[in-house]
This record gives C-alpha cells, sequence and structure tokens, in this order.
C-alpha cells in the first residue's frame, strides 16, 4: 500500500490518502481551522472598525496605540502558511493592531497557500474564503491607518507646542519674580545711603528706624545702619596677628601644607617598624598552631644554666647512665676554668 504522512496529524498512514477522510482526521482539521478562524475574524473586525471611525471623521485613536512589546510581539500561527505572522503592526514607537495579520492575509502568497492546504487536506471549499481578506478591504484598512498615524502625529505636535509655551510661560514668570527681587534689594540700599555719613538724632532718628521699607510686611530687606546709638564710639584693640605665623587670610601658607619640624631633626616614624611587623608576623603562623603542644609556653627569653638537663644527663651510647652525667659535669667545669 502507499504510504502517505499527514502534516495536520503528524503521523504516517499506510491506507494512502484514505486517511484524509478519516474521523480522526476530519476532527483534527475543524479544530485547527476554527482557531485560525477567531484570529482572522478578530483582524476583520478591526479592519472594519478602523474603517467606520474613519467614515465618522473620527480622530482613528482607536488603529494606534503605543508600543509594548510585551502585548505587540505577539505572532498568530498560520496553518494554511505554516508559519508564525507578526499580528500587530508597528511604526516607530507606535503599534498597529492587526497590521501584520491582515497585510499576510490579503497577500498572493498566503492565498495561494490556502489553496494548497484545502486541495491537499481536502477542506470544505465553502469555509476558503473566510481564511481570506480581499483586496479592497485591506487597502481602505491601509488608508485609514495612515489617516490615523498622520492625526496622531498632529496631536502630538499640537502637544509639544502647549508643552513648550507653558515652559516659556514659566521661564517668563521666573524672570519677573528675580528682576522684581533685584529692585527690592537696590532701592533700600538707595534710601539708607545718607545714614552713613552722619547718624540723625532725635525724632528724625526714630522716625527713620519706624519707617517702613518697600517688600513683604514684616521682613527686613536690608541691613540696619542706625542701630549704635548717637554719642558711642567703638574702640579700636588693634590688628591681632599671632607672631611669626599667618594665617590662610593674610596670605600664609596652610597648615596642611607646611611641614613640621620635629624635635632633635628627627622625623617621627607613622606605623610600626619592620621588626616589629615581623614579629607580629610570627605571632600570626603561632596561632596556627594547636594551643596544647609541647613548649606552647616556654619563655624563650629566660636565662638557663647548665642545670636544665634532665636527671640522667646527655646521651649516651655506651656505659652506664649515671656516668653520662658526671661526665657532663666534668667537662662543663672545664669549660668554666677556661672562661
Amino acid at each position: 500500500m502507499a504510504v502517505h504522512y499527514c502534516g495536520l496529524c503528524r503521523r504516517t498512514s499506510f491506507s494512502g490518502r484514505r486517511h484524509l477522510y478519516s474521523a480522526a482526521h476530519r476532527r483534527r482539521l475543524r479544530e485547527a481551522l476554527a482557531r485560525l478562524q477567531e484570529e482572522v475574524a478578530a483582524a476583520r473586525a478591526a479592519a472594519a472598525a478602523a474603517a467606520a471611525d474613519e467614515d465618522e471623521e473620527g480622530d482613528g485613536g482607536g488603529a494606534v496605540r503605543p508600543y509594548d512589546p510585551a502585548e505587540h510581539d505577539r505572532r498568530v500561527w498560520c496553518l494554511c502558511c505554516g508559519r508564525g505572522v507578526r499580528r500587530d503592526g508597528r511604526r516607530g514607537g507606535l503599534a498597529l493592531p492587526q497590521a501584520g495579520l491582515l497585510q499576510h492575509l490579503a497577500g498572493a502568497e498566503h492565498r495561494r497557500e490556502t489553496a494548497r492546504f484545502w486541495r491537499e487536506n481536502r477542506a470544505e471549499a465553502a469555509l476558503r474564503e473566510r481564511f481570506l481578506v480581499p483586496a479592497e478591504e485591506y487597502e481602505r484598512f491601509a488608508q485609514a491607518l495612515e489617516r490615523a498615524l498622520a492625526a496622531h502625529q498632529r496631536r502630538e505636535e499640537e502637544r509639544i507646542r502647549q508643552m513648550a509655551a507653558g515652559i516659556r510661560e514659566a521661564e517668563r514668570r521666573q524672570r519677573e519674580t528675580v528682576r522684581a527681587a533685584l529692585q527690592l534689594q537696590t532701592e533700600p540700599e538707595l534710601y539708607a545711603a545718607p545714614s552713613v555719613c552722619s547718624a540723625p538724632a532725635g525724632p528724625e532718628r526714630d522716625f527713620s528706624r519706624g519707617a517702613e521699607q518697600p517688600g513683604p510686611s514684616g521682613m527686613q530687606t536690608g541691613p540696619d545702619l542706625n542701630w549704635m546709638e548717637s554719642g558711642q564710639a567703638l574702640t579700636f584693640i588693634g590688628h591681632q596677628e599671632t607672631e611669626g605665623k599667618g594665617n590662610v587670610h593674610t596670605g600664609a601658607k596652610p597648615p596642611w601644607l607646611t611641614e613640621e619640624e620635629e624635635e632633635g631633626g628627627s622625623k617621627q616614624q607613622i606605623g610600626p617598624s619592620y621588626e616589629e611587623f615581623l614579629k607580629q608576623k610570627e605571632k600570626q603562623k603561632l596561632r596556627k598552631l594547636p594551643a596544647e603542644r609541647v613548649g606552647a609556653n616556654f619563655d624563650h627569653t629566660s636565662q638557663t644554666g647548665d642545670s636544665w638537663l634532665p636527671s640522667f644527663g646527655r646521651v649516651w651510647n655506651h656505659g652506664r647512665r649515671w656516668q653520662s652525667r658526671h661526665q657532663f659535669r666534668t667537662e662543663s667545669g672545664e669549660k668554666k676554668r677556661k672562661r
């Protein structure tokens, strides 16, 4: 018998093309076409809504949306062509819902592959037109989409102009506020300039003190130059400078740039010496050894004499044990005499 492979069922049939008329194949074909028909119906509904919005002289805002990768990067599996198709189109930072799928359904390649799929799988011929989009319908959708893009661009330009006008207005108000503040600062200086030469006495002085200064109420906009009573004088105590040393205000070097002179002409060493570093390094090595080891608490700085040996004397190779002790004492006595 002839061997036939069905790509829809993904199985090999040894009964030839009779598999195409089997109940299992027809069931799978109906389920796959139903899923694709839902996507095609949604795309054609979006095209009809865009055309109706354009006929009613709307702005076409439903046909254009901000691009979101999580939402608009979805693909639809085309059963007839055997590949995935982008559902939404994209124009810069804008997403065009259903534009990619409609363009594919209206193309000549999809129409050709649909005819082949229907012929190979023995699908109902009356259902084929439901999976195709006429060229006239797609042309109306494309025109409505272009007008929607133009309207969106006009709205964006108008919004940018309004934002620019608001920024210019805010800058103008800021300049006016700064100019008014500078005028308030210069006027008190003009009024207080004569009082620097001679301080008024009597009621005139009280009147000038109690006069209201221009500017916000309750605020002093300039320095009060009449704070000192008439007849009082300030005492000059002379320039206070340290002998032999200056400061940064008199032009002297700052203290962090001057070299301090140490007593005795020697510079003080900063940090531990090299010998202390070696001692510390040896201590670090000893910390890794077991604390209960033999000789861990031995004091190496203590002075030891000749009596530090054990009672048996030295190591011997022949003779008796006590002979080595007497021999050591004899030799040590001779060494002491020689010294």
